[in-house]
């Protein structure tokens, strides 16, 4: 701890402080264009490991609880709502591939500023920041990774079966 705070300052500003880092991160990387997520590919393709997904669904059961996380879009009006696809054409998939993209970024920069707590609260609370910041994100980033193979596979399907058929007229 650096500064030195009473308790009751130091609970007001780590509440002020996450809501500041969730706020700023969140409609920071809702500014980045949807151009630059659809170009962005390596740092969101699924590990050889990951097995397009299906290793966070054998682990972790994602199907069973990703439904009861809230949405962002509850918080931001103005984000995109991925608790359902909008539309089954290949536009749509595509969008909802690139929020995907846009949610996990989100959620793996929420995550460092944990660390900035060491500087005004005692160890152990640091140290509590951190597991919080944890807890919080990877569940979000575990979805976004279980389901864009997913949404991957079915967009290049949709996109097969288009190209087969304009062969065909």
């Amino acid at each position: 701890m650096l500064i030195d705070l009473p308790l009751h300052w130091i609970i007001l500003l780590d509440i002020a402080a996450w809501f500041i880092f969730h706020m700023v991160i969140s409609l920071g990387c809702m500014k980045i264009p949807d151009a630059w997520y659809a170009k962005t590919e390596s740092f969101y393709q699924p590990f050889a490991w990951e097995k397009n997904g299906e290793l966070w669904q054998r682990l972790f059961r994602i199907k069973d609880w990703k439904r009861k996380l809230p949405e962002g879009s509850s918080i931001i009006k103005s984000s995109y709502n991925k608790k359902q696809l909008h539309g089954t054409d290949k536009q749509t998939f595509e969008k909802f591939i690139i929020e995907t993209k846009r949610a996990e970024l989100t959620h793996w920069l929420l995550m460092p500023p944990a660390f900035v707590f060491f500087i005004w609260n005692p160890l152990w609370a640091g140290i509590v920041m951190v597991i919080y910041a944890c807890v919080v994100n990877i569940p979000f980033i575990l979805i976004q990774r279980y389901n864009r193979p997913r949404l991957e596979r079915v967009k290049e399907r949709k996109h097969k079966i288009n190209s087969s058929n304009q062969k065909r007229a």
